[in-house]
């Protein structure tokens, strides 16, 4: 039976209606959505950008918002960020002010009785050469050409900094080779574009495009985009900077990377202050110039507090020799050099040896520098999980200090890009694709967190302790699980149910696998600049360790959609510690598994022992249905911009990069592609656009596809063999079936994000050829024999029977309700069934293993693989939801 004459077994126009229901039984629109705070009230008045899903149909465009704090009107900006097809909105963007006041925060999408409209004053203005930021109390100059990105910071009237620039440090060879000396080089920020992305009452967002400038001017490299956030009656600057690497990876080795600040001094050196944040909320305190000498002078306490002592003129003589004789210190620095250790020094000027200070663990990344009339304090989000970074301050006993952030330590090793090794290593040996000339960091990119808090006086210890958590803890309005779920946004998730026996043992499982995922990040210490967000693959029992040297075993890459697995995770629960896991990952994986220019443009990297280091260069890991969660729920720009990014350049990637190239010949399409990872990838990419714009070409590119498959003599299982080859052209988006008789296995297509993006596209393309084929597919993978000769009149078995595909069947009874669905899914999931690595009654719990035989105390489950443990998850959350009401009475894990 082809698949033609086969449709009206799978026509199903209820499927539509089916999926729909979920949204459209939502609270109405003028009910309250309560918010809460992610981690915690803030304490000091905060910025805050957040989005709300709303059903279809239910929020036109320009609707008035109203928010409110225990009833108290709050100030509100709003933005549409995504679209329903019938043109209602489907998530909207907010920003507001909060406080440690603001508790019982509720939205209603509708304007509060008598409120007057908001005034249109914006917060910032162009006069053609400089953008001039005005909060309230706070102003900032940003230039629009140049190296410095920010010429002026005053606040209250007071010129607090000045001459913000990024900067780097570049050599041309390795620290490894001890035996010659490296060529350093001096770069600077050059600006070649500015842009007010967001001009508004409460939010304002300015982009700076550039690259950077050698101080000669003979050579630029290294792009970079800053993007400036401001907020009404805010006093700080929220700065996001991604760095593009675009140079070559043989001699181009970055010493040092950061951004600066010069910060005027009004008074002497006894009043003038340096602090560093240490460990939790530790502050290291001091003065420049410290009186607490032989015989101590009556200002130690003051001084020590930061208050304002006598000017050197005015003391009595006695002191006077004093302040003449205690030597003041020019230069500090804090080097956190790994995730585990952190030290200060300090020296008097450049012909001195540096003074070691103290030292700890981990710092939480914050510097200031300043005198009593007022300073700068500058934080860096994750510093020590992004080691090696540095925090420096120089010229301390001048006119005027300069402040650093460094990004990548100039005190450390300088980074280096190479791959592992100079030769492949068998992919049927160690899973590694290593192909000449692809394992390039080139076009890879990486997204750092700066806030800025400009003060008027030494801020005390408290304040600057709360500076740094408020820059390490994402501050965020969110809206309920039950809310979420209520709307249908983001997917098909569960909301966690102990109700059953059965269900209380996946429950017990989902926080065991995530507790333990949590751990290992810790023990195994998966941090550093490049490698922060990401887990590894493969455990090595042997060895008691993760596979971190063997090719394709060692960092993830979104390989199964783990990112999918935390995001869902967070979604179902609301717990910041799973949300902060989550959004390290996006800005990992969204970034350095990533190319954002060159020929790999649009397309990431497959897993390996570095992240840019395997040869498959593919749009599973580009593709949007992995940072969607991202973008929704925080309004993030950056994350939007990488979506796009991927929509556009994903398809000349293809024509650039065959995926198939190794395994099927050249032939008469431009290039290839599998109905999944590649088309379902693209088709997400396409959806995203289209609900983030309206523009209906994006729907039409998925149409051109579905429409192909329609025509095929198997549907979406018309690929060549296992691999699922077809013909594609990026130019039209045709897809073709290579020949008539083509009929093949699609894994990958399930395990790769596809599933969850079908879950999100069905409601809205509501196709009901996309419908049938969908249904089709899910229905007979893994299916017996005779179900697909019924349907395509071959007997052949596509696909395995195993738990990583139960949602399969589980989606198969969720739109038809047929039980023999339900039992399918629920026989693949369980332990009875035939789960990667099997599914025993505690198939997370771990083992303490310590004494001699590892390096120190360690957690371990054996055989544990993140593949295995991000599709057991998800098929949870999903069966959960699909077949919950189906799920078995009793089985071997919870019949105990």
């Amino acid at each position: 039976m082809s698949f033609t004459t086969c449709r009206k077994f799978f026509a199903l126009p209820a499927i539509f209606l089916l999926l729909n229901t979920i949204l459209t039984k939502a609270q109405n629109p003028t009910d309250a959505v309560k918010l809460s705070w992610l981690s915690g009230t803030p304490v000091m008045p905060t910025g805050v950008s957040w989005g709300v899903p709303w059903p279809q149909g239910k929020v036109k465009a320009n609707t008035a918002f109203t928010l409110t704090a225990d009833g108290k009107i709050m100030p509100l900006q709003s933005w549409d960020l995504a679209y329903w097809p019938d043109g209602s909105i489907k998530w909207t963007a907010f920003a507001t002010v909060g406080d440690s006041t603001n508790k019982n925060v509720s939205l209603n999408a509708a304007p509060a009785k008598g409120m007057k409209s908001m005034a249109a004053r914006t917060l910032v203005t162009d006069d053609g050469n400089t953008i001039h930021v005005n909060t309230g109390h706070l102003q900032c100059d940003i230039a629009k050409n140049g190296e410095i990105l920010i010429p002026a910071i005053t606040l209250n009237g007071k010129a607090i900094a000045k001459n913000g620039k990024l900067e780097c440090i570049l050599q041309n060879q390795s620290d490894a080779d001890i035996n010659t000396s490296a060529v350093k080089q001096r770069y600077s920020s050059n600006i070649s574009n500015v842009v007010i992305e967001q001009i508004g009452p409460i939010r304002a967002v300015v982009r700076i495009e550039g690259n950077l400038k050698l101080s000669n001017g003979s050579r630029t490299l290294l792009p970079f985009i800053v993007r400036l956030y401001f907020y009404q009656n805010v006093d700080n600057i929220r700065i996001l900077h991604t760095m593009i690497f675009d140079g070559d990876d043989q001699k181009d080795f970055i010493k040092g990377m950061g951004l600066t600040f010069s910060v005027p001094f009004r008074e002497q050196l006894q009043n003038r202050h340096v602090r560093f944040s240490g460990e939790g909320e530790g502050i290291w305190a001091e003065p420049v110039q410290p009186l607490n000498g032989r015989r101590p002078s009556q200002y130690i306490n003051d001084q020590a507090q930061g208050k304002l002592i006598p000017n050197v003129e005015t003391v009595p003589e006695n002191i006077k020799t004093l302040y003449h004789e205690m030597a003041s210190w020019n230069d500090y620095k804090l080097v956190q050099s790994s995730a585990d250790g952190f030290n200060i020094q300090k020296r008097t000027n450049g012909a001195g040896s540096w003074l070691d200070v103290n030292g700890g663990k981990r710092a939480t990344g914050l510097a200031f520098v300043g005198d009593v009339t007022g300073g700068l304090a500058m934080s860096l989000k994750n510093f020590w999980q992004s080691y090696p970074a540095a925090l420096e301050i120089n010229d301390a006993r001048t006119p005027e200090a300069k402040i650093h952030v460094w990004m990548w330590s100039p005190y450390s090793d300088a980074m280096d890009m190479r791959h592992y090794d100079t030769v492949a290593h068998s992919l049927d040996i160690t899973y590694e694709d290593v192909q000449k000339g692809f394992s390039t960091p080139h076009g890879v990119a990486r997204t750092s967190e700066i806030m800025i808090y400009p003060y008027t006086a030494i801020p005390d210890n408290q304040q600057l302790a709360a500076n740094a958590a408020a820059t390490n803890n994402t501050v965020l309005l969110t809206t309920t699980p039950q809310y979420l779920h209520s709307v249908g946004a983001l997917g098909m998730w569960s909301l966690p149910d102990r109700s059953t026996k059965g269900k209380q043992w996946i429950e017990d499982q989902l926080d065991k696998a995530i507790a333990f995922y949590q751990g290992e990040i810790d023990r195994r210490e998966w941090y550093g600049f490049w490698n922060y967000g990401d887990v590894m693959h493969s455990y090595d029992a042997s060895r008691h360790t993760w596979k971190y040297d063997i090719g394709g075993f060692a960092w993830d890459n979104t390989e199964l959609s783990t990112d999918i697995w935390l995001w869902y995770s967070y979604l179902r629960t609301g717990r910041a510690d799973i949300f902060k896991m989550a959004e390290a990952m996006t800005r990992h994986t969204s970034e350095v598994d990533l190319y954002h220019l060159g020929p790999y443009a649009g397309l990431g990297s497959r897993h390996n022992v570095n992240h840019w280091g395997d040869g498959s260069k593919e749009v599973r890991e580009s593709q949007a249905i992995l940072r969607r969660f991202y973008y929704y729920l925080t309004t993030d720009e950056r994350t939007g911009d990488i979506m796009h990014q991927s929509a556009m350049n994903a398809d000349s990637g293809l024509a650039h990069v065959d995926p198939l190239r190794e395994i099927l010949p050249k032939d008469k399409y431009p290039t290839h592609a599998r109905f999944g990872p590649d088309w379902v990838g693209l088709v997400g990419n396409w959806m995203t656009e289209w609900e983030r714009t309206g523009d209906i070409k994006w729907k039409n590119k998925i149409l051109v596809g579905v429409n192909d498959f329609t025509k095929m003599t198997y549907g979406f299982y018309s690929t060549k063999g296992k691999d699922g080859g077809m013909g594609y052209d990026p130019k039209t988006n045709h897809i073709y079936q290579i020949a008539p008789q083509d009929i093949g296995n699609l894994h990958l297509a399930t395990l790769m994000g596809g599933m969850e993006m079908a879950y999100e596209l069905t409601p809205i393309l509501n196709n009901k050829d996309w419908n049938r084929m969908y249904l089709q597919y899910c229905s007979l993978y893994g299916a017996p024999e005779e179900e697909v000769k019924a349907a395509f009149g071959v007997s052949i078995k596509l696909g395995d029977s195993a738990g990583d595909y139960a949602r399969q069947p589980g989606y198969a009874y969720y739109v038809t309700k047929d039980p023999k669905y339900a039992k399918r899914a629920w026989d693949e999931f369980l332990p009875s069934g035939q789960g990667r690595f099997g599914s025993g009654p505690n198939k997370f719990d771990s083992k303490l293993l310590n004494g001699p035989a590892v390096l120190k105390p360690l957690y371990e489950i054996r055989n544990v693989s993140t593949n295995g443990t991000s599709q057991w998850c998800l098929n949870a959350i999903e069966l959960l939801q699909m077949a919950g009401d189906a799920m078995p009475e009793h089985n071997i894990a919870w019949d105990k």
